[in-house]
């Protein structure tokens, strides 16, 4: 029988059916369903740096960098640029104006890519420790660099891999959103956990470190499938450690934390045959109440009529199955 469950706080729901399951193979992507791009089209590759706009950091031999109209960096490990199609720009911010009932305002904000490699093809599950520990240093620099600009409230950073999880271009990147809000989901949890007398996501740490649904754990993480699972093998990163965004964690937090990343994606291309995915952080940096996390979610089901009508999700495979299977794979794998 099909269970509803509850998300941990706060009044939202997913019904696990697992009556509908597949096995994890008759998830499995093809070569096909991500398709290849060809290196030679490709602007995010090293030696391309002329087709995109300049970029704001070039991270090269642990030093940060920038271009110049003039000159562009080359040889680099990692660089940022904003993005050429924005869905918000850094023009002058104008005063919210109000007609006939309705709210609408400039669409301030900033929008960056973050190129991960320069070669084309590069996979983050085949990055090195330095390499995936240099990467998390970049997510904590670009979020601190974007969050103390006036009037942004909320950076958005997360990664899109594959068509199916709204990547237009393969080459290895993310992205980086800054808001002049905070989006609603967040003010959401907020608001429910500054009415609790403990942290719920401490308490939830505690709860799945010792529970089935937890992957694995490091000294300062563990990955669990969530109790309230809205996709298949959808994955939570949390640290043990209280903190509220990507600022407060250390080197050794980040080292931790791209290490379990990447033992999960290793993992998901194992089970689910490189699928597409997404990964979101929650952070917020003006809330010390909030607890940063981490969220990947593979795509592997389509959110129909019922989901968008209810918001809620149908989930084939139970958290605690997708666990089993993702901490087998990574005991053998590993």
């Amino acid at each position: 029988m099909s269970e509803i469950r509850k998300h941990y706080f706060l009044s939202e729901y997913c019904i696990i059916a697992e009556e509908r399951a597949k096995r994890p193979s008759d998830f499995a992507h093809s070569d096909e369903d991500t398709g290849k791009d060809s290196p030679e089209n490709c602007f995010f590759c090293g030696g391309a740096e002329e087709n995109t706009p300049l970029a704001t950091a070039v991270y090269k031999d642990g030093k940060i960098y920038s271009d110049t109209p003039e000159k562009r960096v080359r040889n680099w490990d990692f660089r940022c640029f904003p993005n050429l199609y924005p869905a918000l720009s850094p023009a002058p911010y104008l005063q919210t104006y109000r007609k006939d009932s309705l709210q609408k305002e400039p669409g301030y904000g900033f929008h960056e890519v973050i190129v991960e490699s320069p070669l084309h093809g590069s996979k983050l599950e085949d990055f090195s420790d330095s390499e995936i520990s240099e990467l998390m240093r970049v997510y904590r620099d670009r979020t601190c660099s974007y969050i103390t600009r006036e009037k942004i409230r909320y950076v958005s950073l997360f990664k899109n891999f594959g068509k199916e999880a709204g990547a237009s271009i393969n080459h290895l990147h993310s992205q980086l959103l800054a808001l002049p809000f905070c989006p609603p989901p967040l003010t959401r949890e907020l608001e429910v956990i500054r009415k609790k007398e403990r942290c719920p996501y401490c308490t939830m740490f505690e709860m799945e470190k010792a529970s089935s649904r937890t992957i694995l754990e490091n000294s300062e993480w563990i990955a669990f499938t969530p109790y309230s699972s809205i996709g298949p093998f959808e994955v939570w990163i949390l640290p043990g450690k209280h903190v509220s965004y990507l600022g407060d964690c250390n080197n050794k937090m980040l080292f931790a934390l791209g290490e379990i990343l990447r033992d999960i994606i290793k993992s998901y291309g194992r089970i689910l045959g490189d699928p597409p995915f997404n990964y979101m952080f929650y952070q917020l940096s003006e809330s010390p109440e909030y607890h940063m996390n981490l969220r990947l979610l593979p795509r592997l089901s389509i959110n129909a009529g019922f989901e968008l009508n209810t918001g809620t999700y149908i989930n084939t495979i139970s958290p605690e199955r997708a666990a089993s299977y993702l901490r087998e794979d990574i005991r053998l794998g590993g």
